[in-house]
C-alpha cells in the first residue's frame, strides 16, 4: 500500500478526501485482518459448469491443480455482483477460446481471503439498496438515481452526497480513490499470478487489484455506457464499448465535483472496441436473425425471453408482464421464456403468482440445452421457467436461449449490448439509462419503457406487428458488418498481442498483431 497522495492521470483530490479514502481502506484492514505478506497458492482446475461450453478452467486457492501457463492462458477476472460482470467475463472467455487460448476463470469471490471478505461486505449492501430503490419511488428518485450516476440535474444529490450510507457518488474522482485504496488489499492475491500474463477484468476492483499487485498486461472490459471515474485504473488498458463512452472517459466528463476541466485520460489507455459479446452469438448473427424472420413469416408465436437476475428486483413489473402475456400464450400468439437465474426465492414467489397456470420448468443445464437445441429448427409454445443451482448456468442460460428467442425483455444492463431484439423495461440505477440509448440508436432495441403500461405496449407491438422485428433484425446484421459486436475479440487482441481475424477463428493459427 502506497500512502502517497492519490492521483489519476495527473488529477488529484483534496487532502481531506485522500484521508477519507485511506480511512476507508484501514477500516477493512482492521475488520478482516489484512496481512500485506499473505501468500496465495493458486492452481488451475477444470470447471464443472461451463468447461465444455466455454472451454474455461478455473483458478483456485490451492496447490492441487495444474500450474498457471502464461503462454497458453488468458486470465478472465470477475466477481459475482449482479449478473452483468459474470456476463462480460463469459464474453471474454468465449472470445479467448475462439482465438485459440485457454480462458482461466478467476472469481475473486471464489478465492478465500480478504478480497472475498471485502467484496461480500459491499455486495450485501449494494443489493439491499438496489432492491429498496425498486420498492420505494422516493428513495429511487432522491437517492439511488443520484448516487448511481453523479448527475447534478437529478433531485436529492446534495443530500445523497452528505448522508448516503454506502458511499460517494461513483462519478467523481474521490470514488475512484476510495475504490483503489480498497482494491490495494487485493494485491497479495495478484502477486501470486505471473506479472506479465494477459488478464481481462470484468469489474474495476479486479482491474485495480491486478494493477496494485504489479500485473502489467491488464485489459479492463468496461461496463455500462455512462462514464464514471471509479471505472478508470491508471496502469491498465481500458476497452470501452461505445464512442460516446470513449469520449466521456477521454475528457473525464464531470468527474470533478465542481465540474472543473481535468487532465484527459491518455489516448493509449483507452480503446473503443465495440460490445462485449460471446463468440457463439456474434458468429451466428445472420443465421439467428434469418430464423427469427422465418418464424415471423410462418406465423409462429413470437418467442419472448424475460430475464430476472442481479438484485432480484422488479417483481411488480414481472407480475404485470406475465399476467399480460398469459392470454396471448393461450391464444398461441406468444411463447414466454422466464429465466430466474439462480434465484430460487423468485420461483417460490412466481409459483404463487401463477396460481396453477400451466408452466414447463427447466431446472438443470442439460435439459435447457436439449430444449434450446430442439426448438432451434422446430416450434414451441407455452410458458417456460428456467432456474439453476449455480451462477454459471443462471447467467449463461440467457445467452444460450438468445439464439432461439425472438425478443428479450430486460432492464438496460449489460444485456443492452447483445445482438438480439430487445425491449428495455425500467432501469435499476440511473447509470443504466445510456445502455438503452445506445441500443435504441443502433436499432437493435427499444427506448427505455419506464412505466409498466409502456412496457406492455412494446410487447403488444412486437408480438402482433412485423415492422419492429424486421427493423431490429436488419440492423443487427448491419451492425455486425462494422464490428459493433466485436468488443470481446478486441479485448483478447489487446491483452495477447494476437490479431483478431474473423475468418481464422474456427481454426487458428494466431497472427502476431505487429504483422
Amino acid at each position: 500500500m502506497d500512502p502517497q497522495h492519490f492521483s489519476l492521470y495527473g488529477n488529484t483530490i483534496t487532502p481531506a478526501q485522500d484521508r477519507k479514502a485511506l480511512k476507508w481502506q484501514n477500516m477493512f484492514v482492521k475488520q478482516f485482518g489484512f496481512d500485506p505478506n499473505e501468500r496465495y497458492d493458486l492452481s488451475v482446475h477444470d470447471n464443472d459448469y461451463l468447461g465444455d461450453a466455454l472451454g474455461i478452467r478455473e483458478i483456485r486457492r490451492d496447490g492441487d491443480g495444474d500450474p498457471i501457463d502464461p503462454a497458453t492462458g488468458v486470465i478472465i477476472s470477475t466477481i459475482r455482483m449482479g449478473f452483468g460482470h459474470y456476463r462480460i467475463a463469459m464474453a471474454g472467455a468465449s472470445a479467448a477460446r475462439a482465438m485459440g487460448f485457454t480462458p482461466l476463470w478467476l472469481d475473486l469471490l471464489g478465492i478465500p481471503g480478504v478480497p472475498s471478505d471485502v467484496i461480500n461486505w459491499w455486495n450485501t449492501n449494494y443489493s439491499k439498496y438496489s432492491r429498496v430503490s425498486q420498492r420505494s419511488k422516493l428513495f429511487n428518485k432522491y437517492v439511488w438515481e443520484s448516487v448511481t450516476s453523479g448527475d447534478r440535474t437529478l433531485p436529492g444529490l446534495n443530500w445523497a452526497l452528505n448522508n448516503y450510507a454506502i458511499g460517494w457518488p461513483w462519478r467523481f474522482l474521490k470514488a475512484n480513490a476510495r475504490d483503489y485504496r480498497k482494491s490495494e488489499l487485493f494485491a497479495p492475491l495478484h502477486r501470486a499470478l505471473p506479472s506479465e500474463m494477459p488478464i481481462l477484468t470484468a469489474h474495476m476492483w479486479n482491474c485495480m487489484g491486478a494493477v496494485a499487485g504489479g500485473m502489467t498486461n491488464v485489459v479492463d472490459m468496461m461496463f455500462d455506457n455512462w462514464p464514471m471515474a471509479f471505472q478508470l485504473t491508471e496502469g491498465a488498458t481500458h476497452a470501452v464499448q461505445s464512442p460516446s463512452g470513449y469520449y466521456g472517459f477521454r475528457i473525464m466528463n464531470q468527474f470533478d465535483e465542481k465540474d472543473r476541466l481535468l487532465n484527459p485520460t491518455p489516448a493509449d489507455a483507452l480503446h473503443f472496441v465495440g460490445h462485449h459479446v460471446d463468440h457463439e452469438l456474434v458468429d451466428n448473427i445472420e443465421v439467428d436473425c434469418a430464423a427469427r424472420m422465418n418464424r415471423m413469416a410462418e406465423g409462429e408465436p413470437r418467442r419472448f425471453m424475460l430475464t430476472m437476475g442481479g438484485a432480484g428486483a422488479q417483481r411488480e413489473l414481472f407480475h404485470a408482464i406475465i399476467e399480460h402475456c398469459r392470454p396471448m400464450i393461450e391464444r398461441g400468439e406468444l411463447t414466454l421464456f422466464v429465466n430466474l437465474g439462480d434465484h430460487a426465492d423468485n420461483w417460490e414467489w412466481l409459483q404463487s403468482e401463477l396460481a396453477g397456470s400451466p408452466v414447463t420448468t427447466h431446472f438443470d443445464w442439460e435439459s435447457t440445452k436439449a430444449f434450446a437445441d430442439e426448438i432451434r429448427a422446430g416450434s414451441t409454445s407455452g410458458l417456460h421457467v428456467f432456474l439453476y443451482d449455480n451462477t454459471f448456468h443462471g447467467v449463461y442460460a440467457s445467452n444460450y436461449l438468445m439464439r432461439v428467442s425472438d425478443v428479450m425483455i430486460t432492464k438496460p444492463s449489460e444485456l443492452a449490448f447483445y445482438p438480439i431484439p430487445k425491449i428495455f423495461n425500467e432501469r435499476v440505477g440511473a447509470h443504466e439509462a445510456w445502455g438503452a440509448i445506445r441500443s435504441a440508436e443502433l436499432g437493435d432495441g427499444t427506448i427505455e419503457t419506464r412505466t409498466i403500461p409502456r412496457t406492455l405496449q412494446a410487447i403488444d407491438l412486437i408480438a402482433k406487428e412485423q415492422d419492429l422485428m424486421t427493423m431490429f433484425c436488419e440492423m443487427i446484421v448491419k451492425n455486425k458488418t462494422i464490428g459493433i459486436y466485436d468488443g470481446a475479440y478486441k479485448c483478447v487482441e489487446l491483452a495477447t498481442g494476437k490479431k483478431f481475424d474473423r475468418e481464422a477463428l474456427s481454426n487458428p493459427p494466431l497472427q502476431d498483431i505487429s504483422d
